[in-house]
Formats: C-alpha cells, structure tokens, sequence
C-alpha cells in the first residue's frame, strides 16, 4: 500500500511536455501510452519479447521519479552536475523502493529498473526506444509554440535508440517526418 501510495505522485508530477489541449502531461500519462505502445508494437519487432517483462519494464521505468522528481532529458544532457545529482536521486529512490517492498518483489522491480538503464538486452531497448519514441509523439501533438529550441534538434536525434530494431526505426522515421511536417507548416527554423 506504501508503494501504491507513493505511485499516485506520478499523477502529479509534470512532465516538459504539453497535451494536444494545452495541458501539462504528467508522468503517469507518459507510462500509460509508453505501455500501449508496447502492446501494439510487440507482434512487429524483429525479436520476440518476453510480454510481460516488457510491460513490468515501461511500467516501473518512471517510478523512481516520485520519489526523484523528473528532470527534462535536454536538462542532463548539458549540464554535468544536473546529470549527476539526477543519477543520484534515482538511485537513492530505487534503493528506498527496494527496501520498502517485500525482499522478492523489491529485488525484481530495482533489477528491472537496473536493466532499463542499463539498455543491453533487447528487452531493455526496446523498452527505451518506446520512451524516446512516444516522448517525441507527444512532442508532434502539443501546440508548436511549446517546443523549446532543443526540442527541435531532439527531433532528428532518435536514430541511436531504435537502430537496434527496423519495426522501431520506421516508426521513429515517421514520427520524425511528422515533427518535421509540423515545424515546416509553422514556419520554425530548425537543423536536422
């Protein structure tokens, strides 16, 4: 019940991004469609996965961030400090979840976290390449005038994640033809 608690910060936590109605995204949506997007893009990946890993994966991928508090990728990207004090929150938060569940569970769920981060097995970037994927989604769906200059770079910067995967690359390809069809059609300079 403590960790169903302390899961309920994910509905509150924002997320840098915007809805298509103008709202802020929390972190909770984010997981949700993340999620989905497993169970959709599962029968067309190169390599069977394990469902349910998969699942237990993007499900608990953001859980340390009630504890941590999220921190907008573009933000540790470029700035050391920022990466390593965010490094630090996370690992304090899935240790404190690992004792705060039963010794079985809590060593399952901080070990399924540690594979996320890690991105070496094929179920941990896949599980990656869908939260670039759909972070990128949302950004194509939010109003223009929300991205940051960053963002627009970022755009063109997801290859590195689904390379691994031609199902995932031709999704990242037409999410990336999307945003780049939203710049163009309001005019925003970007580089690619």
């Amino acid at each position: 019940m403590d960790v169903l608690s302390l899961a309920e910060n994910l509905k509150q936590e924002m997320r840098h991004s915007w809805l298509s109605n103008g709202r802020q995204e929390s972190v909770a949506e984010h997981t949700w469609r993340m999620s989905l997007m497993a169970v959709l893009v599962q029968p067309y990946l190169d390599r069977k996965v394990n469902m349910e890993k998969l699942l237990k994966m993007v499900i608990i991928h953001d859980l340390i961030e009630a504890e941590a508090g999220d921190v907008p990728a573009f933000d540790a990207m470029n700035d050391t400090q920022i990466k390593r004090e965010k490094e630090e929150r996370e690992l304090d938060a899935i240790l404190s979840l690992k004792r705060r569940l039963p010794s079985e569970l809590g060593v399952e769920i901080y070990e399924l976290w540690m594979e996320f981060e890690g991105k070496e097995t094929y179920t941990a970037k896949v599980a990656n390449a869908l939260d670039k994927l759909e972070v990128q989604l949302q950004h194509n769906e939010a109003d223009i005038h929300t991205w940051l200059d960053i963002e627009k770079e970022m755009t063109f910067q997801m290859g590195k994640h689904v390379e691994f995967d031609s199902f995932l690359s031709k999704m990242k390809d037409q999410i990336e033809q999307d945003g780049e069809q939203k710049m163009l059609a309001a005019g925003v300079e970007y580089r690619k």
